[in-house]
C-alpha cells in the first residue's frame, strides 16, 4: 500500500484566518510545516517514524479541540500519510482510521479549509484496495472529488486529485486538462514546501498521461 497513499495528502492546504482564533491557526500551521517537511524533504526510511510522532500530536489535537473540524482533517491526512510511508497491508487499520477522523470533520463543517476534507477523503477511496481487502471505491472517489471542486475549483490540491483520478480510470485527456490547470494555482504563502513538492508531483503525473495519449 506504498502507493496507497503516499502522495496523499493535503499538506498543502491554507488556513483562513477567520476561521480559526490563533492558537489554532499556529497549531495547524505547525502540522502543515511539519508534514511538508516530512513528505517531501524526509529520505523514505525516516518517513515512517516521523509521521507516527505528527500523528500522536495530530491526535491530541482533536481530543483538545473535538468539534473542530479543521483538526480532524489534518489528523486524517497524518494517519493516511502515515499509513503510506508504512505500506503493505498492515497500514489497512490507519486508512481506516484517517477515514474516520475525515468523516468527523465532514460532520462538523464540510466547508471547513475549503472542503479538503472531500478531496483527503476521495483520495482514500482511490487508493486504498477494494473489497474485500479494504474500503476503496472509484465511483465514491469521483462523487467526493466533485464535491471537493464546488469549494475550491483552482485548488492545487483539488485539482491534483482530480487528474490522478481521472488518469486511474484512464480519462487521459480529462486528466491532462485538469493537471495544467492545478500548475496555475495560486501559490500559498508560508506553503512553498509542499506547494514545489505537490507541483513537481503534478509534473511527473503529467509525463505518464502524456505517455498514454497518442
Amino acid at each position: 500500500m506504498k502507493t496507497l497513499i503516499s502522495a496523499l495528502l493535503l499538506g498543502c492546504l491554507s488556513l483562513p484566518a477567520w476561521a480559526l482564533d490563533t492558537a489554532d491557526q499556529e497549531r495547524l500551521s505547525n502540522i502543515q510545516q511539519s508534514w511538508a517537511h516530512i513528505q517531501y524533504q524526509l529520505p523514505d526510511n525516516q518517513r515512517t517514524a516521523a509521521f507516527a510522532t505528527l500523528a500522536t500530536q495530530t491526535q491530541a489535537f482533536t481530543q483538545e479541540r473535538p468539534t473542530l473540524a479543521e483538526a480532524w482533517i489534518w489528523s486524517g491526512i497524518i494517519t493516511s500519510s502515515w499509513a503510506g510511508a508504512q505500506g503493505g497491508l498492515g497500514a489497512l487499520s490507519k486508512a481506516k482510521a484517517a477515514k474516520a477522523d475525515l468523516e468527523r470533520a465532514l460532520s462538523l463543517n464540510p466547508k471547513a479549509l475549503q472542503g479538503s476534507a472531500y478531496t483527503s477523503l476521495a483520495a482514500l477511496y482511490d487508493r486504498v484496495p477494494g473489497w474485500p481487502i479494504g474500503f476503496g471505491d472509484a465511483d465514491k472517489a469521483e462523487a467526493l472529488l466533485k464535491q471537493a471542486l464546488q469549494y475550491n475549483p483552482d485548488g492545487l490540491d483539488s485539482l491534483y486529485f482530480w487528474g490522478d483520478h481521472l488518469y486511474r480510470q484512464d480519462r487521459y485527456g480529462e486528466a491532462r486538462a485538469a493537471l495544467l490547470k492545478a500548475l496555475q494555482a495560486a501559490p500559498r504563502p508560508g506553503r512553498e514546501v509542499a506547494d514545489q513538492g505537490r507541483r513537481e508531483e503534478i509534473k511527473a503525473l503529467l509525463d505518464k498521461v502524456g505517455q498514454n495519449i497518442k
